[in-house]
């Protein structure tokens, strides 16, 4: 009977053993899962390259605006990609390199920064505005602390970081981001039929940023930029806006000045009124001083002519 009941423990044992590992495997299976889950959304999110350009297709199809790299056929492409950098250590605005005005249009990257050249064109037949913004679209352990943009529109050139987090201040050479998640808003106006921009970005990490600490090791940011439309026509609208506010607010300026009418008039009636009160007092007064006055045998006719005198007297006084 021992060896009964020794037998069946062991196959006890075994039967929930079976019953674990087949349970750890299932949670292993899940765990895998979730990391190809998240492999895959990380791809999806840093592949394409660390840098991308898009211009609003609207734009093209409306207004005739195109980015390209190739400044020959001069092609249009909706959206170009920068080759990423796999690795970025800090370095000086001073190092990056001085011949960039004559890039050609694609890639530039050097061993710590990223560089990229392209062209947008007006192939419309109207005077265009358009916006170009660049936005962060990620960030690891605060790496736009001391990450610089720098944008080149044909010659000229502008740098773009954080502010200092100390005085709130620029930092030296630069211009403070649009916001923390914009580092550029810039409106390009005037640009006319068969205009061509040249527009070269910079990014880089600033060594002498006092954000630049050992913290940023191992962070990561991904960036891109866009290209956005705004037509001159859009001041029209906005002047037929100011007209018809100036419309209304002058409307409203002629409610209030009749406002201001009626309460004149309302004032005016009650300072009638009150004329009005002060004749019928002087009326009982003159009945009490009629009857002194025939006591007295004073003459009435003179008596009565007073008498006029001081109502008309008080019915002009209630209107002044």
């Amino acid at each position: 009977m021992a060896k009964q009941g020794y037998v069946v423990y062991t196959a006890d044992k075994i039967k929930n053993r079976k019953k674990r590992i087949k349970r750890a495997k299932i949670i292993i299976g899940i765990v895998f899962l979730l990391l190809m889950l998240t492999f895959v959304v990380l791809s999806l999110t840093y592949n394409g390259g660390a840098f991308t350009v898009t211009l609003d297709p609207n734009f093209h199809t409306k207004a005739g605006m195109a980015i390209y790299i190739d400044d020959v056929g001069r092609e249009h492409v909706r959206r170009l990609y920068a080759n990423e950098l796999k690795f970025m250590d800090n370095i000086s605005v001073e190092w990056l390199p001085k011949d960039y005005k004559d890039y050609k249009g694609g890639d530039h990257n050097g061993d710590n920064y990223i560089a990229y050249t392209f062209y947008i064109e007006n192939q419309g037949t109207e005077i265009q505005n358009y916006w170009y913004s660049v936005y962060i679209d990620d960030v690891i352990k605060n790496v736009d602390e001391a990450i610089r943009v720098k944008i080149v529109l044909n010659d000229e050139e502008k740098i773009y970081a954080k502010a200092n987090p100390l005085t709130g201040e620029a930092e030296k050479g630069t211009e403070i981001f649009y916001k923390n998640n914009i580092p550029v808003m810039e409106n390009r106006t005037n640009f006319k039929p068969g205009d061509i921009d040249k527009i070269t970005v910079f990014i880089w990490l600033e060594g002498d940023d006092p954000e630049c600490v050992d913290n940023l090791l191992g962070g990561e940011i991904k960036m891109h930029m866009e290209i956005t439309e705004e037509h001159i026509e859009e001041n029209k609208d906005t002047q037929t806006n100011t007209d018809e506010f100036n419309r209304v607010h002058d409307n409203e300026n002629k409610d209030n000045q009749y406002d201001d009418s009626v309460k004149a008039d309302t004032n005016y009636d009650n300072n009638r009124v009150e004329g009005s009160n002060n004749v019928s007092e002087n009326n009982t007064g003159l009945t009490e001083t009629e009857d002194n006055v025939k006591a007295d045998v004073v003459d009435d006719t003179i008596y009565r002519n007073t008498v006029t005198g001081n109502v008309n007297g008080g019915w002009y006084a209630g209107r002044s």
